[in-house]
């Protein structure tokens, strides 16, 4: 051992995982006393929020797998907070929508939420919490930059 190597605390990266596995525990616990999962909880939101209403979307909403997403509405869908409903635009698309049950529980849902980044975050002021938030998004789209687009003809 010489020291001159990096030791386990020295990597930010552990430090992110550890903060993460933290945010992620805590409300896994809280949304546990909902009957939903972190997963389940996010397909919900982004369905109720309309940011995405058909599998393939919510997939690339959340940079998922399509295939995981139809198996977490199949999950919704039999606690009866979730359905699959025929869209009116294209016989071969089926749009999620929320039961009344899923439309009540979505906003409860969202304050956990809320209060769960309120519990980790406090300690920084909005600038810092927005910076911070700006660094994420900054190292995540370097680790995974978006591809090119097609040049237009």
């Amino acid at each position: 051992m010489t020291a001159s190597t990096s030791g386990l605390r020295d990597h930010l990266g552990y430090w992110l995982r550890r903060l993460s596995d933290e945010v992620h525990s805590r409300f896994e616990r809280e949304l546990a006393k909902h009957g939903v999962t972190v997963s389940q909880w996010a397909v919900l939101i982004t369905v109720h929020r309309g940011d995405a209403i058909t599998t393939r979307e919510v997939a690339r909403y959340l940079d998922i797998d399509a295939g995981a997403v139809s198996r977490l509405v199949d999950r919704l869908a039999a606690k009866e907070l979730m359905t699959r409903e025929p869209d009116p635009a294209s016989r071969r698309t089926l749009r999620l929508a929320l039961t009344d049950t899923g439309r009540d529980l979505a906003p409860r849902l969202a304050e956990i939420a809320d209060r769960n980044d309120a519990h980790f975050f406090a300690g920084l002021d909005p600038v810092q919490r927005r910076q911070l938030e700006d660094w994420i998004r900054r190292l995540i789209g370097e680790a995974h930059p978006e591809p090119p687009a097609p040049p237009t003809p």
